[in-house]
């Protein structure tokens, strides 16, 4: 759906902080081009032609971070699974710079990253081509009128299902319970199924999980991680 008729709402806050360190400018400028994924924005793609995975990672199966934050968890991924692509997505520009610093200081070569809005990366993303999606600590929006904002809303759903493979996993981390409440009864409806079979599957990490800065400030409030997984049917 283009921008100018999708509904003008965000499941993101502020895209830039009140002051973007120096440093992180230049880190943008001379980085962050040549880890783009493709033409993604409508002024450089109005055509929305599909972006090459094939050529862009090599026939590697290609993961997607939505709202990668810090880039903690991303570079993570990316270091400890090298035969994997990831293309992540962050409309927040100081998270981009801080991901950025951190793929220099680990030398990781099988990431890619969308400053933007996921909503345009979802029209050019071929349909069953991403093998898995996390979901990890997103803008909780928890005033009630704006909950239809949140990720887990038919609007960032859909196109997510259309792009994942059949079997494809999708995690999601969260401290907010009422984000669990609409996780769970908002993923499933839109072709998911969620693998939990004891309480151990959404209380404890994930084997292969780094904390993000959003999980440790979490823990020093005193609220509790979830770790929710689902598979697409």
């Amino acid at each position: 759906m283009p921008p100018a008729t999708r509904p003008h709402r965000n499941f993101y806050g502020r895209r830039k902080g009140h002051y973007t360190k120096p440093t992180q400018l230049a880190v943008l400028e001379e980085d962050l081009s040549t880890l783009s994924p493709g033409p993604v924005d409508w002024d450089v793609n109005p055509d929305r032609t599909p972006l090459d995975l094939e050529r862009l990672f090599g026939g590697r199966d290609v993961w997607l971070e939505v709202g990668f934050g810090g880039g903690e968890h991303m570079v993570h991924q990316a270091a400890q699974n090298p035969d994997v692509g990831i293309i992540g997505c962050e409309p927040y520009i100081d998270g981009v710079a801080m991901l950025l610093a951190k793929i220099r200081e680990a030398e990781v070569d099988n990431l890619r990253i969308y400053p933007g809005d996921v909503r345009d990366l979802f029209d050019v993303l071929p349909d069953a081509t991403i093998a898995r999606a996390f979901l990890l600590y997103p803008d909780p929006w928890p005033k009630s009128r704006h909950h239809r904002r949140r990720f887990v809303t038919a609007e960032h759903l859909e196109p997510l299902a259309r792009v994942l493979k059949p079997g494809a996993l999708f995690r999601v981390a969260t401290d907010i319970p009422d984000y669990v409440r609409q996780t769970l009864e908002e993923v499933p409806r839109h072709g998911f199924d969620w693998l939990a079979e004891r309480s151990a599957d959404w209380r404890l990490a994930w084997d292969d999980w780094t904390p993000t800065r959003y999980e440790q400030k979490a823990l020093r409030e005193g609220r509790s991680p979830h770790y929710l997984t689902f598979r697409k049917r």
